[in-house]
């Protein structure tokens, strides 16, 4: 059992291992906060407190969770343990005999965690603020936000008909003290209650808290299937009941043990423009119409601490959520498809961008319709691309993944192009919200088929296009090309795949003069953001027969920045070298 019930506690139990850096020193909450947690979150760094943000009456707590040896210290083991056990209580489900109760003895205890407790009243309650955000330490991340926003609210909501909960994480454009966004993207359980609700003509009660226990912080990103209760996933994960306490001006209940709780309503049919907003692909998400929330109270227990997470270009804090959560639930997905070995969604990514599964065939091909059960699968439905992989190839080694698309992928054969389909919110490569295309590639050994050797060496292809301004060989099978600034990056591509010299390469992408060709994250980041899988893909021949449509050659992604793409987040320089002033010289505060 982790033992946090508060955020408090947690933080409390970082500070006696070290791993707590509090700052005293007033910083801005206008990207000077954001900039600190890039920092601290790619090198590794503790969690902050910073006691004094500018205007604010409340610390703020960023960079929690943004580390493996958090994560294992707030869950008390390891997330993979946590899978382990979960796979074990499935594949006990319904025992068949005594002994598969006898195996489960041990999760007991946290099974009967489940059933959240009521409380009269919460220590959330202890102080009221009435309907107003301006207390708070609420951040703008990056210069071109459209405002301030919630970065880390957990927005509880209800069913109107069948009162089951959701508890999810959307952000929060600041409009004014008394009135938000919310950002409820496609497939998410709260829009789905928002939805029901406005199919009646009403409004629908939002509580959302902000600062809680690990085991709640962790359950609200969790992947959990829709109508499955995220407060009963976190007193499992706690081994203690979720305390709820009712609400002072809903009737919904509010989490007991929360830092901060704000209640209020989302009114039916209204919509207000939200955003931009640098997310976690790594740029700015377009402005677009979305539900708006209007604050009816906000609570706090004692000496309180304002929690919110910095999202960017990765490495961010959700790198660190986002891994520990795929630990905890590839077994779930190994029980219902029981070929699959293991997988991985890659944060370099984005995760939902690049998708890679290993599978052991039991019949010819059945790798290609686990990736297409995939693609309706909760939240990994919202995957771009998944590569798929042989059961021995561990999906976390990009290189080995990498590798095997050199050895193994045929696009005559081993291609799934998927046009016209729902695509996550943020991913703007398609240049319609909500919609794009998806892509498999087969990457499985193949019977009767020879592997390809991995390449060594190529020409330098900037021999044959002078818009080239540098390029990499990478695994073997991935010509990556950097383009100069102002290039046509399709261009490039079409030039190349068409090459003699490059017959033997199975990708071929060009990429813009921002991505770094010797960092492996960032040119995950790089190419897997930045193209729309039917858009932007540019084989080197093509022949249809019928509606089977056949790719050969090498297969060319232009994965350049394009026009109508977002800018990709950075901080100005005169904020960075603020920071540089100050931050890292041994001054806490």
């Amino acid at each position: 059992m982790s033992g946090f019930r508060t955020l408090g506690g947690f933080l409390a139990d970082l500070e006696r291992r070290g791993d707590l850096r509090r700052v005293a020193r007033e910083v801005d909450w206008e990207c000077e906060v954001t900039e600190i947690a890039c920092r601290e979150a790619k090198a590794g760094g503790p969690a902050l407190l910073f006691e004094n943000v500018r205007g604010a009456r409340f610390p703020l707590a960023v960079n929690v969770l943004a580390a493996a040896r958090r994560v294992e210290w707030a869950l008390g083991r390891t997330p993979a343990a946590v899978g382990a056990e979960l796979e074990e209580i499935l594949h006990a489900l319904p025992p068949r005999r005594l002994t598969d109760l006898w195996r489960l003895r041990g999760s007991a205890g946290r099974v009967l965690a489940m059933r959240p407790k009521m409380l009269a009243r919460g220590a959330v309650q202890a102080h009221a603020l009435g309907a107003d955000l301006s207390a708070l330490p609420i951040l703008k991340l990056w210069p071109k936000d459209g405002g301030r926003f919630l970065t880390f609210p957990l927005v509880l909501t209800e069913h109107p008909d069948t009162k089951v909960r959701n508890l999810g994480v959307y952000r929060m454009h600041v409009f004014d003290p008394q009135t938000t966004g919310m950002h409820w993207q496609i497939g998410k359980g709260g829009g789905f209650h928002y939805h029901a609700a406005g199919k009646r003509g009403v409004g629908l009660e939002v509580v959302v808290a902000v600062g809680a226990d690990p085991a709640t912080l962790l359950a609200s990103v969790a992947p959990l299937p829709e109508g499955v209760d995220e407060l009963a996933f976190a007193g499992f994960l706690r081994g203690a009941p979720t305390r709820l306490a009712p609400a002072t001006k809903l009737r919904m209940a509010v989490p007991a043990d929360a830092e901060f709780v704000i209640e209020g309503v989302v009114e039916a049919g209204e919509r207000r423009l939200e955003g931009p907003f640098g997310d976690h692909f790594g740029h700015y998400s377009h402005a677009a119409d979305f539900p708006v929330f209007h604050v009816r109270n906000v609570t706090h227990r004692a000496r309180p601490v304002f929690q919110a997470s910095v999202v960017g270009k990765p490495p961010q804090e959700d790198k660190f959520m986002g891994e520990a959560v795929q630990e905890m639930f590839t077994g779930v997905l190994k029980v219902i498809h029981p070929e699959i070995r293991d997988l991985w969604a890659y944060f370099e990514a984005g995760f939902h961008n690049l998708l890679v599964v290993a599978v052991e065939n039991r019949f010819a091909k059945e790798a290609k319709k686990t990736a297409l059960a995939l693609m309706g699968t909760g939240q990994l439905s919202l995957s771009k691309v998944i590569v798929l992989v042989d059961a021995g190839v561990d999906p976390r080694d990009r290189a080995a993944v990498f590798e095997a698309i050199a050895r193994n992928f045929d696009p005559a054969e081993d291609l799934i192009l998927v046009p016209g389909v729902p695509l996550d919110t943020l991913d703007f490569t398609s240049t319609t919200m909500n919609l794009g295309s998806k892509l498999v590639l087969d990457a499985q050994s193949k019977p009767g088929r020879v592997p390809d050797a991995p390449l060594a060496t190529v020409a330098d292809p900037r021999a044959f296009d002078e818009r080239i301004a540098t390029w990499r060989l990478a695994w073997g099978g991935l010509l990556v090309a950097q383009s100069k600034d102002g290039a046509d990056g399709r261009a490039v591509v079409e030039r190349l795949v068409h090459r003699p010299e490059y017959a033997a390469v199975k990708l071929v992408v060009a990429v813009s003069a921002d991505v770094p060709l010797d960092d492996d994250e960032a040119l995950l980041w790089g190419i897997f953001t930045r193209f729309d899988c039917a858009r932007d893909i540019v084989p080197a021949q093509t022949e249809t027969r019928g509606a089977w449509l056949t790719c050969r050659g090498p297969l060319g992604i232009d994965a350049t920045w394009k026009p109508g793409y977002p800018e990709p987040v950075a901080n100005t320089p005169q904020l960075v070298a603020k920071v540089d002033g100050w931050w890292g010289k041994g001054a806490a505060g």
